[in-house]
């Protein structure tokens, strides 16, 4: 799949970017992005990953938005891993697609 390989080698495409966890859904993707010395800001960042994966897959992958939350503190990552590991339980998805 042209998305999650993007992610997966995200850090060789763009540099001071690292994916921590991530999930591909069929609607959505959960996604747990790591910027270090990045030169770009974090929408830049989803702004090349979806004109990337657009272009390579030859469609329209992504809807103009994207929701962001900045993670502070351990306890609050442990919880968003959690989610994202259980959100295609939750969902009731049987997916193939997960990195951590």
């Amino acid at each position: 799949d042209v998305v999650a390989q993007f992610i997966e080698h995200i850090s060789t495409k763009i540099k001071g970017v690292s994916v921590d966890y991530f999930v591909l859904m069929p609607t959505h993707i959960r996604l747990i992005l790591i910027l270090e010395q990045c030169e770009f800001k974090l929408g830049e960042v989803v702004r090349r990953l979806k004109a990337a994966t657009s272009k390579q897959s030859g469609i329209k992958l992504w809807q103009p938005n994207y929701y962001e939350h900045v993670i502070r503190n351990e306890r609050v990552l442990g919880k968003i891993r959690e989610y994202i590991i259980n959100n295609p339980l939750a969902e009731r998805i049987e997916f193939t697609q997960f990195y951590k």
